[in-house]
């Protein structure tokens, strides 16, 4: 299996520069094996696929406290991460 590129928004990388140093590490460790494989089913991780406004995108849980939205681009074997959200507001935002 070929690996992807994992990618995280700039938006992404202000959340993530706010966190504490032991959540930073855990949420870029996780976000990382995405890069493995990052469909619902394979790698690991507790992920789904969902349609939001019309868009296929999926999600990643990251423990109990944050949530991820990401897209897959396959023809370019890149991972987008384009929204981290503390799991409660990404429940009330998106409605899952």
């Amino acid at each position: 299996m070929s690996e992807y590129r994992v990618q995280v928004s700039v938006e992404v990388e202000g959340f993530l520069d706010l966190l504490d140093v032991k959540s930073r590490r855990i949420v870029r460790s996780n976000l990382g094996k995405l890069g493995v494989d990052p469909y619902p089913g394979g790698g690991v991780g507790d992920k789904e696929r969902l349609v939001v406004e019309g868009e296929l995108v999926y999600r990643l849980h990251v423990g109990r406290m944050y949530t991820a939205f990401y897209v897959v681009l396959e023809g370019e074997k890149v991972v987008r991460v384009f929204e981290l959200l503390p799991s409660d507001k990404a429940h009330k935002k998106y409605g899952y």
